[in-house]
């Protein structure tokens, strides 16, 4: 479980997320999240834009049956133009993989970014 586990993001991704997040405005972006897992850590070290994603004003989503089957997805990340920084309904109801992370307008910084388990609980994370 990434609970027991030491979390870390790369800086490209969190850029990354951050950069999509502003092209995207004022609609949802929603991206994968790669990496790998050890015994004891998990990196997250790539980002990629899902195959027919469709973004809206307040929702963002994609089809699973078109991603293909990899043990390097870790989970994915997403903007919240509204500024809110937790995970809705409809986001945990939708939690794809071991972890979920948000962005809010303004899209600045890591500030402006959490990381959520499934139950919706931040994750803390290091970067690298």
């Amino acid at each position: 479980m990434i609970l027991t586990r030491t979390l870390v993001v790369r800086q490209s991704v969190i850029d990354s997320i951050l950069s999509y997040a502003k092209m995207a405005h004022p609609r949802e972006g929603l991206l994968i999240l790669q990496g790998k897992n050890s015994k004891d850590k998990t990196i997250i070290d790539n980002v990629v834009i899902p195959p027919l994603a469709t973004h809206g004003k307040d929702f963002s989503s994609f089809p699973l049956f078109m991603l293909p089957s990899s043990l390097s997805i870790i989970g994915t990340a997403h903007s919240h133009p509204n500024g809110v920084l937790r995970p809705s309904i409809h986001d945990l109801n939708h939690f794809y993989g071991r972890i979920m992370i948000i962005t809010a307008y303004p899209y600045e910084s890591e500030s402006d970014l959490v990381v959520f388990n499934g139950e919706g609980h931040p994750v803390m994370y290091e970067i690298a």
